[in-house]
């Protein structure tokens, strides 16, 4: 009963958010359009949007624009929902932010790296910022190379790790994503299980051991693939946290001196004898299906619980991360039917 109490408020208001989210009609709907103009129209019907794209100027008609309002409104749901959380709630949407603020460094990366002029996009997130962060997004645009950028996050959890790649002095822009990636999931593995408690606790912890597991399998295939990196140089890229993948399998995939042995090892996990239905699928498919499957069953299974929010921010960063793949293929013209192809899964 306690559980239901504490979350009754929060469930029925992400419930209300949830039936604003597109169905895979409104997707096909999309990939038949011949024009990014033509999706913001679409989109302008869409309760979830038309607040935001009927402030966009003609002008502005462009898919770097139209993704930054759907960020906007990806924000706003987050902030919708902190209002309406209690404070374990809070606990746990606080450690949540920290995946938005990875993905603001690693664009401020980019710039950096890619020697581009100060980012144009980067202001409608200021709001957001100031709130839930210690990040200073105006020091970090400011940043003219790496050493400014490191220097502007010295008060911030992430300056230890990327001082030491900075003064190696031989740092690429992978290795500087993939410290943040591992940091990353290295703090929430280790976090989640202090913020939360007794079946929230085990919910998470499988919701995230999955999920690094799975994306531990993607990076040793894609260096094995396309790198051609030795076993040394690819346990340096990995996580290390093992959930479902023994000590044993995990040495196996890494070990494997060739991709038809790599497959073949897999074939022996956890992963593949629980989705042997997803047979054909790439490893970035099958990664992305096995996670939309895992909430929503946890979502099922224990509705007045933390599943409910997490499962709603993944359903909203996977329908924006749809809607921005769609506006690309519509602008270079592909046809409905291989818009969907990209478009993979459909949003449940």
């Amino acid at each position: 009963m306690g559980n239901v109490m504490s979350y009754s408020g929060i469930v029925a208001k992400i419930r209300a958010m949830q039936a604003k989210l597109l169905t895979d009609k409104d997707f096909e709907n999309i990939a038949n359009l011949r024009s990014v103009p033509e999706a913001i129209d679409y989109l302008k019907e869409k309760p979830a949007y038309a607040e935001y794209m009927n402030q966009m100027d003609i002008s502005l008609y462009h898919r770097r624009h139209v993704e930054k309002v759907l960020y906007q409104s990806l924000y706003d749901d987050y902030t919708r929902i902190f209002r309406f959380a209690g404070m374990e709630q809070k606990k746990f949407l606080k450690v949540y932010w920290k995946r938005y603020e990875i993905d603001l460094i690693n664009y401020c990366l980019r710039i950096v790296f890619n020697h581009y002029d100060k980012p144009f996009d980067l202001d409608y997130k200021k709001e957001f910022f100031d709130k839930y962060s210690k990040l200073s997004i105006d020091k970090m645009i400011a940043a003219k190379n790496i050493d400014e950028l490191v220097d502007s996050l010295k008060d911030t959890e992430y300056y230890a790790p990327l001082k030491k790649l900075r003064d190696s002095n031989a740092a690429t822009l992978f290795d500087y994503n993939l410290a943040l990636d591992l940091y990353y999931f290295s703090t929430m593995w280790r976090k989640q299980k202090k913020i939360l408690k007794n079946k929230e606790k085990e919910l998470l912890t499988r919701d995230y051991g999955t999920k690094i597991d799975l994306l531990n399998v993607q990076w040793i295939y894609r260096a094995k693939k396309y790198y051609h990196m030795l076993p040394p140089d690819i346990y340096s890229l990995t996580i290390p946290i093992q959930y479902r993948l023994s000590v044993a399998e995990f040495k196996g995939l890494v070990e494997a001196p060739t991709l038809e042995e790599f497959e073949h090892q897999l074939e022996e996990t956890y992963y593949a004898k629980k989705y042997q239905h997803m047979e054909g699928k790439t490893l970035e498919q099958m990664y992305k299906e096995c996670l939309m499957h895992l909430y929503i069953t946890d979502r099922r299974r224990d509705p007045y619980s933390i599943a409910t929010i997490n499962t709603y921010l993944f359903l909203k960063e996977e329908e924006i991360y749809k809607l921005t793949t769609a506006l690309e293929c519509i602008r270079y013209g592909l046809s409905s039917r291989e818009t969907l192809g990209y478009l993979g899964g459909v949003i449940q």
